[in-house]
């Protein structure tokens, strides 16, 4: 099979030693990305690890498109099991670096152990050289990063740029939901795999080489890579993302009543034209930003010229920052919507979690459940919220072991809104309720990107109260999605590689036979993997249903009954093949 570099290096950072070992022939249903890393998780990861235990595999990993002609391909996902929730951790991150990943010859990097003092690997063709730089403890990512290159980066002849991926103050303090970061504003940032890397004393990784992977029609995938851009490169939906990047969700889920308010309390709120889109345009210099072999551009490159935040530089905030904060949390002002965002980042934080814990504990203090100081709006308190997390200094230390575990300790678990620990984005599944079969069956807790199912609710591919036949269009949505995490592609392109495009794009790469039914079976095969090692970590039924919160009206009288969300989920594990807890069959011998 072309599109494979055919190796994986495994790092043991408490021996400070690493092999080569080939790929082989391991029965995988599709050549890498996804499969690979949830394959690798489930051979060498213990049954019921500790998650920040030297034992628990960090699975870095690219796909087969990655450094190829193919759009929307110059990404990387990290595996693990997750310190947030326990169970699965996925996370994807594009940019730069991904193709210095890729260079180093590598289809995935194991890395086990735990250093003693801190370390930076550095990853190149021939393995991995180890570093300790001590001098980098506390330093946050933007600074972290530069480090890493300018100190540690490979160098041989022929060696493309190098990419750094990082961690900040919050993974290196085992914040349960603290991020991985590159090319500054890029994270791999649910899940808290910052935390991996923390329990193992490892600051960041830098990557440099030569290698490229070879692909099987090089001339018909550059064909393929020019009919796609002339196509869809000037389609209404790509030039949107271009002008106003995913910003402009901000106006469309008010307009529909689904941008989660109030700490989940309402579908609107009355300030959303001061945190829309159009005036983070109108107020800021702002500019589109692409990641390599990408013609959206839908990052928006920003600099805050005027206020508090005068010069301020950055890459967003994204939809999902500004629902957290500015939803949640009702920040009525999007320079500090920037600014925490920024925060977060130097900091080392997952911008989603961040904020529903903030709004969390404003609303509990609001109710008088918690003796707090922070109150709805107050984006000065929530930045000193903030720095007490990454420090764990404080109420910080209760928050920074995640919403599951800080609810519990703070008595307000019957107000926690997450699925497996894992809290949701910006869509509310009260009015899309496709988004709460999502968030319930997510391998990785209440996730928005395992379906992007909102995109179908929204544009009217079915109403978004249905319920009777939303489970199956919903699995057509994730497998399609499972394949692009294979690949590794960009989710933003979902609507322009369809199933035929797919099976197109593999052919090209792999030089295998594909077609629909088969890369179906093959999705469909990945996503009973990732549910295997679920049930292996202690994974219920309980563990997909929404919480409470979720079941109670919006003003506007919308709700996702229990009955109703009963009937989605069991439908979807019948379409799925499960039995009734949600398990998967044995699978066939490979």
């Amino acid at each position: 099979m072309q599109g494979i570099h055919g190796r994986i290096l495994f790092i043991d950072v408490t021996e400070r030693s690493f092999s080569i070992e080939p790929l082989g022939d391991a029965g995988l249903p599709l050549p890498g990305g996804k499969a690979l890393g949830t394959r690798l998780l489930l051979e060498h990861n213990p049954a019921g690890v500790d998650p920040l235990s030297p034992d628990n595999r960090l699975v870095i990993a690219t796909g087969p498109c990655c450094g190829t002609s193919a759009w929307g391909s110059s990404r990387y996902g990290v595996f693990s099991k997750s310190p947030q929730t326990g169970f699965y951790a996925e996370s994807y991150s594009g940019g730069k670096t991904p193709e210095a990943i890729d260079r180093a010859g590598f289809d995935a990097i194991v890395v086990t152990g735990a250093a003693d003092a801190l370390t930076v690997l550095a990853v190149h063709p021939d393995g991995c050289d180890f570093h300790e730089a001590p001098q980098l403890k506390g330093l946050e990512t933007y600074a972290a990063e530069d480090a890493l290159i300018q100190d540690y980066a490979p160098r041989g002849e022929g060696f493309g740029r190098p990419g750094a991926m990082v961690i900040g103050p919050a993974g290196e303090n085992l914040v349960a939901f603290s991020v991985i970061e590159n090319d500054y504003w890029r994270s791999a940032g649910r899940c808290g795999l910052g935390a991996v890397l923390g329990a193992k004393k490892i600051k960041g990784l830098v990557f440099a080489g030569d290698r490229k992977r070879r692909v099987a029609d090089p001339e018909g995938l550059k064909a393929f890579a020019g009919e796609f851009r002339d196509a869809h490169g000037d389609s209404p939906a790509v030039k949107a993302y271009r002008a106003r990047g995913t910003t402009q969700m901000v106006a469309l889920m008010n307009t529909v009543g689904a941008f989660p308010s109030r700490y989940w309390s309402a579908g609107t709120c009355d300030h959303w034209e001061r945190i829309s889109g159009d005036v983070f345009h109108e107020q800021h210099e702002v500019t589109p930003h692409a990641c390599l072999k990408c013609f959206m551009a839908c990052g928006r490159k920003a600099r805050i010229i005027s206020g508090p935040h005068k010069g301020l530089t950055l890459e967003g905030p994204e939809y999902e920052t500004i629902y957290a904060f500015g939803g949640l949390c009702m920040v009525r002002n999007i320079d500090e919507i920037a600014h925490l965002n920024d925060l977060c980042d130097r900091l080392g934080l997952d911008t989603i979690s961040a904020g529903n814990l903030c709004a969390m504990v404003a609303e509990a203090s609001s109710q008088g459940r918690l003796d707090a100081p922070l109150t709805y709006g107050d984006a000065a308190t929530i930045a000193a919220l903030l720095e007490q997390i990454a420090n764990r200094e404080g109420l910080g230390d209760v928050l920074a072991d995640g919403i599951a575990r800080g609810a519990d300790k703070l008595g307000l678990s019957d107000m926690a809104v997450h699925v497996k620990g894992l809290e949701p984005a910006g869509y509310d599944p009260r009015v899309l309720k496709g988004m709460g079969l999502t968030y319930g069956t997510s391998p990785r807790g209440a996730c928005h990107l395992r379906t992007t199912f909102y995109k179908a609710e929204l544009s009217g591919m079915i109403p978004s109260d249905a319920v009777e036949g939303k489970a199956d269009l919903l699995i057509d949505f994730e497998d399609r999605l499972v394949v692009f995490d294979c690949l590794i592609l960009c989710r933003f392109y979902r609507d322009m590689y369809d199933w035929a495009a797919l099976v197109r794009l593999l052919a090209l790469v792999t030089g295998e036979p594909w077609d629909e039914p088969s890369l179906r079976r093959a999705a469909a095969r990945v996503v009973d993997d990732t549910r295997r090692f679920n049930v292996r970590e202690g994974l219920t039924p309980q563990d997909d249903q929404l919480p409470r919160k979720l079941h109670e009206s919006l003003p506007t009288g919308q709700v996702i009954t229990r009955e109703e969300y009963a009937l989605l989920l069991n439908e979807y594990y019948r379409l799925r093949g499960w039995d009734e807890s949600g398990v998967p069959p044995v699978p066939a011998a490979e």
